[in-house]
């Protein structure tokens, strides 16, 4: 996703206007430095991202989305390894009664997340802190949310690391923890009946990693939802619901709910209808 370009508009959408009010307090004399870009994302929301470095995609976008509709009623959101904001932004959006608490551990993310959130007059609503989610302390033992959404890094180091922008690579690669470590940390920090919300590839042997580390944090996977990017192909990521098993009833800690398939684009290369109803839930033109 990019700017939006109201000329691209197909026909029949061209009185759609972008939803909701200018927020209070938005800095709009903020400006995109050098090497970076201003997109639209939630609304009037937009994110500063880097050009040749990691940008939103449409992983963040469905994870926010998944999230947000199954904890419909949150008012603490904690994500996890949040990079340049994307998926607190959405949130932020999607649920504007919640107050945000995001982790980040790469410096030029965690500077373009706070400048977005001061560009969209976010910064009360979002508290946007530095650091490796599994270092202790940087949540409080009494910290709880009812809503905890991540994005892990898809592959293990031993795959091997491109010489890619290294802002892009800790995005892929499992530099600092794995799906595991989203699990513990979650579970430690759920409120009670809480939920996790991921996305991760579907494939075994890549969803069986997060069934482990479910279990080893004593989470139970409740929901999930297959996503095909292009209409006939086989899934290649998904979106997850987990809850801390000691919040459900025990005939229900080994039951998962898989969802029909999310395709995001038919087999002609358009824009699937539900994808297109998903992204105006979040703000995004048709």
């Amino acid at each position: 996703m990019a700017s939006i370009d109201r000329s691209q508009i197909p026909l029949q959408f061209k009185d759609w206007t972008i939803p909701g009010v200018i927020p209070p307090g938005r800095l709009a004399d903020i400006q995109a430095g050098p090497g970076e870009s201003l997109d639209a994302i939630s609304g009037h929301f937009k994110l500063f991202q880097l050009k040749d470095g990691h940008r939103f995609s449409t992983d963040d976008l469905l994870v926010a989305w998944y999230g947000s509709s199954w904890c419909p009623s949150a008012s603490k959101v904690l994500d996890l390894g949040s990079g340049i904001g994307t998926v607190a932004t959405i949130v932020a959006w999607r649920l504007p009664g919640a107050v945000l608490t995001t982790i980040e551990a790469q410096e030029i993310s965690v500077d373009l997340a706070r400048k977005s959130a001061g560009y969209n007059g976010l910064s009360s609503r979002i508290s946007i802190r530095s650091g490796d989610f599994r270092t202790p302390g940087i949540l409080g033992p009494e910290e709880t949310f009812d809503l905890i959404l991540g994005s892990p890094p898809y592959f293990p180091v031993s795959d091997g690391l491109p010489g890619d922008h290294p802002q892009k690579v800790a995005c892929r690669f499992e530099l600092r923890g794995d799906v595991g470590d989203y699990c513990a940390v979650a579970s430690r920090h759920l409120a009670p009946g809480g939920i996790l919300s991921l996305v991760f590839p579907f494939s075994d042997p890549q969803r069986h990693r997060l069934i482990e580390g479910a279990s080893r944090s004593q989470l139970s996977l409740i929901r999930e939802r297959p996503v095909i990017f292009r209409e006939g192909d086989a899934p290649l990521v998904g979106v997850f619901v987990l809850m801390r098993s000691a919040d459900l009833p025990p005939a229900q800690r080994n039951q998962t709910w898989r969802e029909p398939p999310l395709v995001i684009r038919t087999q002609t290369g358009e824009i699937h209808p539900e994808y297109s109803a998903i992204k105006l839930s979040i703000g995004f033109p048709p």
